[in-house]
Parts: C-alpha cells; sequence; structure tokens
C-alpha cells in the first residue's frame, strides 16, 4: 500500500467511524429533550439477588411509550477521583421528548408498579436529576 493510499485508507475509515458514532447517540436538534437520570442505592448493596431484580424492574420501564431512549447500568470500575460518586448500586437514564412524556412517565401504570414493587422495597434511596437542553 502506498503511502497516499494508507493515508486515505486511514482517513476514511475515521470519518466512518465517526458517522457511526454521532448515529449512536440520541441526538434532536430542533427541539430540546428531557434527560431522566436515576441513581439507586440498595437496602442490601451486596445482594446482586436484589441488584438484578432491580434492574429486571428498571428494564420493564421501557414498554412506556413516552420513552424515548434508556440505558440501565452499574458503577464503572474507573479509577477512583474526588468527584466521583459510585455509591450506588443501579443507574438509569431515559430520554424524553419533553416534560410532558416525563410527566406521562410517572403517571404510568408500569412506572407506579415499579415504585410499588422494586423500588420502594429494595431501595433505601433513589437520586433523581431532570434536565433540558440548553
Amino acid at each position: 500500500m502506498t503511502r497516499q493510499s494508507r493515508r486515505t485508507f486511514l482517513t476514511s475509515a475515521s470519518l466512518l467511524s465517526l458517522a457511526a458514532a454521532a448515529k449512536a447517540v440520541p441526538m434532536q436538534k430542533e427541539k430540546s429533550l428531557l434527560i431522566h437520570i436515576a441513581f439507586f442505592y440498595l437496602k442490601n448493596p451486596k445482594s446482586t439477588a436484589d441488584r438484578d431484580k432491580l434492574v429486571e424492574g428498571i428494564k420493564s420501564l421501557e414498554r412506556i411509550e413516552t420513552i424515548r431512549s434508556m440505558h440501565v447500568g452499574i458503577p464503572a470500575d474507573t479509577p477512583a477521583r474526588s468527584m466521583k460518586e459510585s455509591g450506588y448500586n443501579v443507574s438509569e437514564l431515559l430520554f424524553f421528548d419533553d416534560v410532558a412524556g416525563q410527566t406521562a412517565y410517572q403517571d404510568h401504570s408500569i412506572h407506579k408498579d415499579f415504585v410499588d414493587n422494586y423500588s420502594t422495597p429494595l431501595c433505601k434511596k433513589v437520586v433523581v436529576y431532570d434536565s433540558v437542553t440548553v
């Protein structure tokens, strides 16, 4: 492979990678998004069974039609930093079109079932952050 064709190949590969990454991120340019982030702290933080049950409950929320995108996670094993909070057990990141979509989610029977059957019995604390695009 000549030097020019290697450079062309690497440039093309880089641009294709960026294009794929950009498509993976839920972005809307014309309207605002509402992002709902919740951190769940289990009553029994060492219980894998409780964590798995909570994850199951969170994933059941995906059936609510106003949720545009969802990520469910556990703390990443990244290096300790003074500003890093890793005391939670499970997190959820939800994307909504607007406040009305998030309100419909809060009032939905699936969400109420989640609170009654998963969050309240399993968690000692839940911290929620809601934000809108600026």
